[in-house]
């Protein structure tokens, strides 16, 4: 199996997609071959400055928590542990994020191995070897293996509360269905997707694949910033959040973080896409399920 970089240097830096891809080998996406991160990391653009932020060894020593606590576990179950757990160590912005050889450099020349153990898939009937796929490296946000993670942070936590996160990145086909609409950017609507899964109406991979359907056709001719507008944001919380890094310790690992102390979203905007999205979701086509009618 891939293991740890045997060079790890003090920052974090940037590699592009076509510098990654001289190393994203089938062997490396087979599990059975090291990045040679020496030689990586001569390519890579360190980020400048002693910004706290840029400190490799925080999220490398968050990486390696999230492996041991879930190392007898279904990988899958590490994303919800890990996604605001990584949003509060690496206290990007937004436009930070959006760089994508910045996520390219954190699967590749810092935890390789972890995206070999939570995305290689088990191993197929005939014996060959199952292969990670290549976008876990290099791929959009929505699929990149910690890309996905921070967005998913930064999309469903409420102001500083990541309990919405953690529902949303317990359910894979929540992560790999809604991280790609552009509908929830919009704060009001990602929780009310949250809601409903929190209290158990939607429940298994098809009913959210359904509903997330279902709420982003109704979109086509529904505002929902009309219908549930979200509260104004200051981003002077953010900005204050961003600097609070320098003396910020560690994440928690048993306890959830706090995120930016930037204002909720009013529970009755919440509220009130709920009942919109349960209409929506009673009469979305949900394979497999046998309608009261059918009864």
């Amino acid at each position: 199996m891939t293991s740890r970089p045997e060079h790890l240097p003090e920052r974090l830096a940037l590699i592009s997609d076509v510098q990654a891809s001289e190393y994203i080998s089938t062997g490396l996406l087979e599990g059975r071959e090291e990045v040679p991160s020496i030689a990586l990391n001569k390519v890579a653009d360190e980020l400048p400055g002693d910004d706290a932020r840029v400190q490799l060894h925080r999220v490398r020593d968050l990486i390696d928590d999230a492996v041991t606590r879930f190392r007898d576990e279904r990988p899958t179950a590490a994303d919800a542990w890990l996604a605001p757990r990584l949003h509060e160590t690496l206290r990007l912005s937004r436009r930070e994020a959006a760089e994508k050889g910045f996520w390219t450099y954190l699967a590749l020349g810092v935890a390789p191995d972890y995206v070999v153990w939570r995305h290689r898939p088990e191993p197929k009937a005939d014996g060959a070897r199952g292969r990670v796929a290549r976008d876990k490296f290099v791929g959009p946000h929505y699929k990149q293996a910690f890309a996905r993670l921070w967005w998913a942070a930064e999309l469903f936590r409420n102001g500083s509360d990541y309990r919405p996160v953690v529902v949303a990145c317990g359910n894979q086909d929540m992560l790999n269905s809604a991280l790609r609409l552009d509908l929830v950017d919009h704060r009001p609507t990602a929780l009310a997707l949250v809601d409903l899964m929190a209290r158990g109406i939607v429940r298994t991979g098809r009913e959210v694949n359904a509903l997330t359907f279902a709420v982003n056709a109704a979109a086509a001719t529904l505002m929902y910033d009309v219908i549930a507008p979200d509260v104004e944001r200051d981003g002077e919380p953010l900005r204050d959040w961003i600097a609070g890094a320098e003396s910020a310790l560690p994440s928690p690992r048993n306890t959830l973080p706090e995120g930016p102390a930037e204002e909720r979203v009013p529970e009755e905007t919440i509220g009130r896409l709920v009942g919109h999205f349960e209409e929506l979701f009673a009469d979305a086509p949900v394979r497999g399920r046998v309608s009261e009618t059918a009864e």
